[in-house]
């Protein structure tokens, strides 16, 4: 019934952009951002940069929406963005994620 959904964006500014939109946008319950370091290959070259990693509280019916929203404000060609189950969790936690979505 929970998810957690990780995405990476180019900087803090998209990061509280996406944040924001979807907080307000009731999509999820909340979102956390921190700057991480990606090592990847993007069209046959190997890519070092720094990023911002996100990782946003919200319910399984959420993620399809929040993935169409994140992929319309995103600057990525393809951005990173999957979910991952919340299994077990503090009970009044995930009541609230639960109250805080539509």
């Amino acid at each position: 019934m929970y998810k957690l959904v990780y995405l990476t964006c180019s900087g803090p500014e998209q990061a509280q952009k996406i944040a924001e939109a979807l907080v307000k946008e009731k999509l999820c319950a909340c979102v956390n951002y921190f700057p991480i370091t990606s090592v990847y290959y993007w069209k046959e070259k190997l890519e070092k940069n720094s990023e911002v990693g996100m990782l946003v509280k919200t319910t399984r019916e959420m993620v399809e929406k929040i993935i169409n929203r994140v992929k319309e404000l995103h600057s990525y060609e393809v951005p990173a963005i999957f979910s991952l189950p919340m299994e077990e969790g503090n009970p009044d936690f995930l009541k609230w994620i639960k109250d805080s979505v539509q």
